[in-house]
């Protein structure tokens, strides 16, 4: 039996007396989809930022490809690529720069360097604008920057925090067909947080579904609609579940009004 990319047993993580995430457990196979779903406070993003070693792990284990998130922090991140809620792009640098930038934290050899921000430029079709400052670039192209500045390192898990929040619909279709054509390519795992239930149902080969920091449920989209009956959507098993539906963001396109997006859907668990 292979090693999953991902193992979270029996996860607890408290912000004082607050519960982020409560006793979770949940394993994401290599090469798997993997949708988070819930509400902002769900607890999504802490448990995004346990996985990716930003946050200590309290009580449980979390494991990535087999290395202990609590003692191997840097073999981990060698093996990540995240694109967090936050913009982590320079608007005052181009396109290449910001790449590059990355490329230089991940610590890809000099000798590779040009050819890789090349490779993840091309993939997420930013090549004919990557020496334009990057303020000039649209919603749905930052996110694509981000994206390319997350496959530099050509990542094992590829996690991706609420990607598409603030893009209008063709956007986000953009965003969502450069990531499958790179899991294709790469054969990266990829977990995603994000409430948006129509894209969780298309892309996820399983969802999780989290509310108040509790795993509800977990299965295939299909599985989970198919208990509600023939006409079941991912909504309503949600309400099924958490007894709440999920509410979605304004779109919104520029650079400045994806940063505003962004700060409402940072609230977070």
């Amino acid at each position: 039996m292979s090693t999953p990319a991902v193992e979270c047993d029996h996860v607890t993580h408290r912000y004082g007396d607050f519960t982020a995430v409560d006793d979770l457990s949940l394993t994401v196979g290599v090469g798997e989809t993997m949708g988070l779903l819930g509400p902002n406070g769900a607890g999504k993003t802490t448990l995004v930022r346990l996985l990716t070693t930003l946050t200590p792990v309290q009580q449980g284990q979390i494991r990535i490809f087999g290395l202990d998130a609590g003692r191997r922090t840097m073999d981990i991140r060698q093996n990540l690529g995240y694109v967090p809620q936050q913009l982590s792009i320079e608007s005052a640098l181009t396109g290449r720069q910001n790449v590059d930038l990355f490329a230089r934290l991940y610590d890809v050899p000099r000798r590779d360097r040009r050819d890789r921000v090349n490779d993840a430029l091309e993939a997420m079709q930013l090549l004919d604008v990557a020496d334009r400052p990057a303020k000039t670039f649209s919603g749905g192209m930052v996110r694509r920057l981000e994206l390319a500045q997350a496959l530099v390192n050509r990542p094992s898990l590829l996690i991706l925090d609420e990607p598409t929040v603030g893009l209008d619909p063709i956007a986000r279709d953009s965003v969502w067909a450069q990531v499958a054509h790179m899991q294709q390519e790469f054969g990266m795992t990829v977990l995603l947080t994000t409430h948006y239930m129509e894209e969780a149902d298309a892309l996820c080969d399983r969802v999780a579904l989290m509310h108040h920091g509790v795993l509800q449920a977990v299965g295939s989209p299909t599985d989970l609609k198919a208990t509600l009956g023939p006409a079941g959507t991912l909504e309503d098993v949600f309400r099924h579940y958490a007894g709440s539906d999920l509410s979605g963001d304004d779109d919104r396109q520029t650079l400045k009004e994806i940063r505003a997006g962004r700060r409402t859907a940072r609230r977070v668990s």
